[in-house]
């Protein structure tokens, strides 16, 4: 049976003949009298008693109908809870993030989002980097990328990945001699940071200033490929993760060196609103930014 012959069944049922249920099913009489006839063939038993003023059921019939409200509910049920899936599942989201890495990777997968979910538009909040905690909590954005977890009751903090942050070097940098790069390592070199303030730079709060080390020059250079080209000729030491240079063309002249004997290695979560965590569109997000950059 099709879902046509339960609703023919209901109808007629509801209206009392077939001659009233033409006009709600938008078909002709004769078309809804084929049906029927087709149906009572297949199934080798009548549905209907037929008289001029009433149809009833026979008690196959009653069987079949029973049958077909519980079809037609559950259908009914089924598409309005998918009516309430894409409810949730559309909406913008404005993120940002406080680590500059990130300006590398998040265009094409904003770009990937806009092909995979259309109803959701995500915004890159450029003016709320190494500010995005307070951004998030004064609703100016949706979601923030950070290497900490906020401390802050209206929040929450989803782990997606860790990375490594390297030493970005050129290999006649007396530094490539040794096996990994050690805080007191730094002290004489030329730095090269995204950005001031340094309390936003990962490599100075989190390994420089925890053992007292100053590098005798920091310069901000925004642009990471300008940054490779002073490193390119010799010119300084910059720390970032492998997977944040893919798309930068790294000659043979430059090498990554380890940051400390262990590593230098760093979480990163994504930070929402409590109240954000059910929306559909922000898991959708939250769960294609995992397989993205986890890789």
């Amino acid at each position: 049976m099709e879902i046509k012959h339960f609703r023919l069944i209901q109808t007629i049922v509801e209206e009392g003949s077939i001659a009233s249920s033409s006009k709600k099913l938008f078909l002709t009489q004769s078309a809804l009298s084929h049906q029927l006839k087709e149906l009572e063939e297949r199934l080798n038993f009548k549905i209907f008693h037929r008289s001029r003023n009433k149809w009833k059921l026979t008690e196959e019939g009653i069987a079949l109908c029973e049958l077909g409200n519980k079809v037609l509910k559950n259908i009914d049920e089924g598409f309005k809870n998918i009516h309430q899936i894409q409810k949730g599942a559309a909406g913008t989201i404005r993120v940002s993030t406080e680590c500059y890495a990130f300006y590398q990777g998040l265009p094409s997968f904003i770009q990937k989002m806009g092909i995979l979910y259309p109803q959701i538009n995500v915004d890159l909040i450029l003016e709320a980097t190494h500010k995005p905690i307070a951004k998030i909590i004064a609703n100016e954005i949706d979601i923030a990328i950070v290497t900490s977890k906020p401390i802050n009751d209206s929040l929450t903090s989803i782990e997606v990945f860790e990375d490594e942050v390297f030493a970005v070097i050129h290999k006649e940098n007396q530094l490539n001699e040794l096996d990994f790069i050690e805080a007191k390592n730094f002290e004489n070199v030329h730095l090269i940071i995204h950005s001031f303030p340094l309390e936003t730079v990962f490599i100075h709060e989190h390994f420089l200033k925890p053992n007292n080390i100053t590098p005798k020059k920091i310069s901000a250079i925004p642009l990471t490929e300008v940054a490779l080209e002073m490193i390119n000729a010799n010119f300084g030491i910059f720390c970032m993760p492998k997977w944040a240079l893919k798309s930068f063309k790294i000659t043979e002249n430059l090498c990554f060196k380890r940051i400390d004997k262990k590593g230098l290695k760093r979480k990163h979560f994504l930070v929402i609103r409590k109240c954000d965590s059910n929306k559909n569109y922000i898991k959708n997000f939250i769960t294609n930014f995992s397989e993205e950059f986890r890789t």
